[in-house]
């Protein structure tokens, strides 16, 4: 798939069949994850990937914006390791690089997924947290539902000129 398709095609879809979904095709996605861009090239990454279908279905009860997961043949959860930091803080934004690849690669392997937002959000974070038994230098930040897709999702062109502001900030 050529790489402007891939990003122009990519949808949140929220509706599976909960079929299956191979070890190969995760380690894929895993691997295309692991190559995002980081601050100093820290990679301060974890990832948790579940699969199993009670601890999947209980995820909604933790995370009001995850009922799809119900659906979904597995999620993974994107964490930042605070132990392999390079430039405090900006394991935030590695941690963002590294989901958007990992839902390009979904798309990219076929599948559907969608990013819920768990980082900032404190109640979330100490949710999954406790859910997941995660030492605290683990910061959950997103979790990513994924399964075959339920639903396709036509492209939609959202580029907007407007926002765009050529060497100094101008009004329109």
């Amino acid at each position: 798939m050529d790489i402007f398709e891939a990003i122009h095609t990519r949808r949140s879809i929220r509706q599976f069949t909960g079929g299956e979904v191979s070890e190969e095709k995760v380690r894929q996605i895993l691997s295309a994850a692991m190559c995002a861009p980081s601050a100093g090239n820290a990679q301060p990454w974890q990832f948790v990937v579940i699969r199993e279908r009670a601890l999947l279905d209980r995820i909604p009860d933790i995370h009001p914006h995850a009922l799809m997961t119900r659906q979904a043949s597995l999620g993974i959860l994107v964490c930042g390791d605070l132990r392999l930091e390079k430039y405090k803080g900006f394991w935030v934004q590695d941690c963002s690089a590294a989901t958007q690849n990992l839902l390009l690669a979904v798309h990219g392997v076929g599948l559907g997924a969608v990013w819920t937002g768990v980082y900032p959000d404190a109640g979330r974070v100490n949710n999954f947290r406790q859910f997941f038994s995660l030492p605290e230098e683990i910061v959950p930040f997103s979790f990513v539902p994924v399964g075959p897709p339920a639903q396709q999702l036509a492209r939609k062109d959202i580029f907007l000129p407007e926002r765009v502001h050529l060497n100094l900030w101008q009004q329109g």
